[in-house]
């Protein structure tokens, strides 16, 4: 009988352990949905475009503003789709921040896809929400549905009794 119980005291805390430290997890990223035709307004201190392929790259404080969506880095590469017929990607590199609602992730670098409504963060990535916050070495937001996909020695803490 003591072994059963042991068994039945361990196993959440082996689940739980295990749901820590997973290799990938599924969740929800900001309430509201984003929507990726929208204009992107880009703030910064200064801004430099090459003639030759067309791409811009703004540095120094830049912010990236796309109806709810807020992305900040040191440096942002804008590469625009042939013929100049709208924005194809951006390339946040240095300090990234990414602020969809109220969840909130860093990164040391981000590329997203305008199209494709995706942002996918590379490096030391935090996610936060609410009280919560995961890590991992990779992160794949879809703006246009509010999800996102964490992997790479994925990280949290849980809380059984719900508690701060």
């Amino acid at each position: 009988m003591s072994y059963f119980r042991a068994l039945i005291v361990c196993l959440p805390l082996v689940l739980i352990s295990g749901i820590a430290s997973a290799q990938s997890a599924s969740i929800a990223f900001g309430t509201i949905k984003g929507d990726p035709s929208l204009p992107v307004e880009v703030t910064a201190d200064t801004l430099e475009v090459n003639q030759i392929d067309g791409s811009a790259q703004f540095e120094g404080n830049v912010l990236v503003i796309q109806g709810v969506m807020r992305l900040s880095a040191d440096k942002v590469l804008v590469s625009y789709k042939p013929e100049q017929k709208g924005i194809e990607q951006l390339e946040a590199i240095g300090n990234v921040i990414l602020v969809n609602g109220p969840d909130a992730a860093e990164a040391e670098h981000a590329e997203y896809s305008i199209d494709s409504g995706t942002v996918v963060m590379t490096g030391n990535v935090l996610l936060s929400q609410g009280n919560s916050t995961l890590t991992s070495t990779r992160m794949v937001v879809n703006l246009s549905d509010g999800t996102a996909q964490m992997s790479g020695r994925v990280k949290t803490i849980l809380n059984p009794d719900g508690g701060n």
